[in-house]
């Protein structure tokens, strides 16, 4: 099996629109959540989300090309743009056979969905756009990646909702270690603080109410979380061969070691009490790295904030790594971002990256009433400089979906 490492990230978040930018502010517990703007949120019970905030599309795309773009697409192709860039790859002189793009989101073009929908509705078949179905179509991320860095390998992208681009990651780690690809341009995309999808997940009674108090309505494993803060962005992460990667003199920020994936087979939105579902993808991802459940520094949460999933996803982590579960740091950045759904397991990736990187630990922000029942070591308000050998990345999605990626500190 060939090695995989990292040589790039890119993204676009609410804290930050490039992954330098992102980094720093999850470094400072900066958290991007506000009064949504993109519409009328009046007779919404939330009104609150991660939104983009002061991004030109246009400096990055075409304007005529943006027009051809659901939001979700424009995200994707920006945030894989930087990643390539930061990788250092020469697209002139890769085979283009060997470089692949593999992506994951939840919903894909619901905002074109809308639009046109409305203009069907308002004026008629006739003014439905031509573009309608590549705009809306979850593939026209990976497409559009493809056409730009003429990336002819492996095309691909994942549904499983919340687990979308962690599923989409280990996918593109498989291609690599095969000997299928050398290059993986993978992450996730999505846009949905839209109005439809917005109304369904509050009559789910899923997000949080605390309109009052944007910054401080995503706390991940307190007591008193009412609900996920839902919100939109893109992450990509350039995953190389090793040996292609030292050929060419590229910076390895870490490597890439262990994907687990499992489904509950239990409840179309709850995740199974106990978590045996999560529990089993940390335990195959932690094998598949050639670890033990001891030599894990840090856990990016899926940590969404609800009752639920904070309590099942605790039991999962202690089922997985027994009593090394209260040895490990684990923490939840949807604490600061939001719920980016199919693109959070791609941010939270580059978070376990850089954290093996730079050292650095991520805090679980606006955690100010333990949950007895959420005892593990959540690294409350503030990030701690600490070596990080290993970090693992959990992500759970509607359907039962859990996905579980691991990265290692590099050594030749």
């Amino acid at each position: 099996m060939k090695r995989v490492v990292v040589t790039g990230v890119g993204a676009v978040t609410p804290i930050g629109n490039d992954a330098k930018t992102f980094w720093q502010n999850i470094k400072n517990g900066v958290c991007g959540i506000d009064k949504v703007t993109a519409f009328d949120t009046t007779d919404f019970k939330t009104q609150i989300a991660g939104e983009i905030k002061d991004l030109d599309v246009t400096e990055f795309i075409d304007k005529r090309e943006v027009r051809k773009m659901d939001r979700f697409t424009q995200f994707a192709l920006i945030a894989a743009s930087e990643a390539v860039a930061d990788s250092g790859l020469d697209m002139e002189k890769e085979d283009p056979w060997r470089v692949g793009c593999i992506t994951g989101s939840g919903i894909g073009g619901i905002l074109t969905f809308e639009e046109q929908h409305k203009n069907y509705l308002d004026r008629g078949p006739g003014r439905v756009s031509p573009f309608f179905i590549p705009m809306m179509i979850g593939n026209m991320a990976p497409c559009q990646i493809a056409i730009k860095f003429n990336a002819k390998g492996v095309n691909e992208t994942v549904v499983t909702a919340c687990a979308s681009s962690s599923n989409a990651i280990g996918t593109a780690f498989r291609h690599i270690q095969y000997g299928d690809n050398d290059v993986i341009i993978a992450g996730g995309s999505e846009a949905t603080v839209a109005p439809t999808a917005f109304a369904g997940f509050c009559n789910m009674k899923a997000m949080s109410t605390q309109n009052d108090d944007p910054k401080h309505a995503s706390k991940p494993f307190d007591k008193n979380r009412d609900g996920f803060v839902l919100a939109e962005g893109a992450a990509f992460l350039i995953l190389e061969e090793l040996e292609h990667a030292k050929a060419r003199g590229a910076h390895i920020i870490c490597e890439m070691v262990g994907y687990g994936a499992t489904d509950d087979a239990y409840h179309i939105t709850s995740p199974i009490p106990g978590g045996e579902g999560g529990a089993k993808a940390m335990e195959l991802a932690i094998k598949d790295a050639g670890a033990k459940p001891e030599d894990i520094t840090y856990i990016n949460a899926h940590g969404t904030s609800t009752k639920y999933n904070d309590l099942f996803e605790t039991q999962a982590i202690k089922k997985a790594l027994g009593d090394a579960a209260y040895k490990v740091a684990v923490s939840s950045t949807k604490s600061m971002t939001g719920h980016m759904l199919g693109a959070a397991g791609a941010i939270e990736a580059i978070v376990c990256a850089k954290a093996i990187e730079d050292s650095y630990i991520p805090a679980t922000i606006n955690y100010e009433t333990p949950d007895p029942e959420c005892d593990l070591d959540i690294v409350p308000n503030e990030g701690r400089s600490q070596a990080v050998e290993y970090a693992m990345s959990n992500s759970l999605g509607f359907g039962g979906h859990n996905a579980t990626v691991v990265f290692k500190k590099y050594t030749d």
